[in-house]
């Protein structure tokens, strides 16, 4: 176990890297205003059954985009280095998920250091109209974690998810 957690704390860190570098390497196009930092467009082909959102890069150069969960809209910055959605204390008591202390067992690699984390499951993640079930989470106190993450354990449950041109789409 603690093999996978340095693991994924190492995925989380490259994943930040490539993300810069990925930023560097394309053409800059004109960053979104601060009123669009949850902005995106749904698209849904009627001819293959495809849907897809496009996010667009926030001022800060992230992807920023809105999740219900429960029936609660949740803030997350999308986060292909992060292997399973993390959450706040505050976000995950929003949607009814409150981790008794001795629940903190798992240990999590961060930017900041090594911190304790609880498992959870979340029933069903919903990005605009694209739904994905039984998705793995960690609740991360609220001072370790200011921004909630959508982590692979979302991600990689979709068709495809990818950078392109300045945005992020996420097609299932």
């Amino acid at each position: 176990m603690r093999n996978v957690m340095i693991l994924a704390g190492l995925m989380i860190g490259l994943g930040t890297v490539m993300a810069q570098m990925a930023d560097r390497m394309t053409a800059t196009p004109a960053l979104a205003s601060s009123s669009d930092v949850i902005a995106s467009a749904s698209v849904q082909d009627a001819s293959s059954g495809l849907r897809s959102i496009v996010i667009p890069r926030d001022t800060r150069g992230h992807f920023q985009t809105e999740a219900r969960i429960e029936g609660q809209p949740i803030g997350f910055m999308i986060d292909t280095g992060a292997s399973v959605i993390a959450l706040n204390e505050k976000s995950a008591a929003r949607i009814g998920v409150r981790p008794a202390r001795n629940e903190f067992n798992a240990a999590v690699s961060t930017a900041n250091g090594t911190i304790k984390a609880a498992r959870t499951r979340l029933a069903m993640v919903q990005v605009g109209d694209l739904i994905v079930h039984d998705v793995d989470a960690m609740v991360l106190p609220d001072e370790a974690l200011s921004q909630n993450l959508l982590g692979l354990s979302f991600l990689s449950k979709l068709k495809r998810f990818e950078f392109a041109n300045g945005k992020m789409v996420l097609e299932q």
